[in-house]
């Protein structure tokens, strides 16, 4: 038997499947705005700038 699990956002139990894990559209959205604002990381260390651009040499190392 599995437990109805509760949206990720305002933890009500979702109605339709649709936007799983969440119960709704605005909760999806608001998971979505979090993510893009920086509010979730996900841990790691550091990028250096080489690393962000494939394919750029480092002006320093010429």
């Amino acid at each position: 038997m599995s437990k109805i699990k509760t949206c990720a956002i305002c933890e009500k139990k979702p109605v339709s499947p649709e936007f799983k894990p969440f119960c709704s559209k605005r909760c999806a959205d608001v998971d979505l705005s979090r993510w893009l604002k920086g509010s979730y990381a996900i841990p790691g260390r550091p990028a250096d700038q080489a690393d962000e651009v494939p394919g750029r040499e480092d002006s320093s190392e010429a």
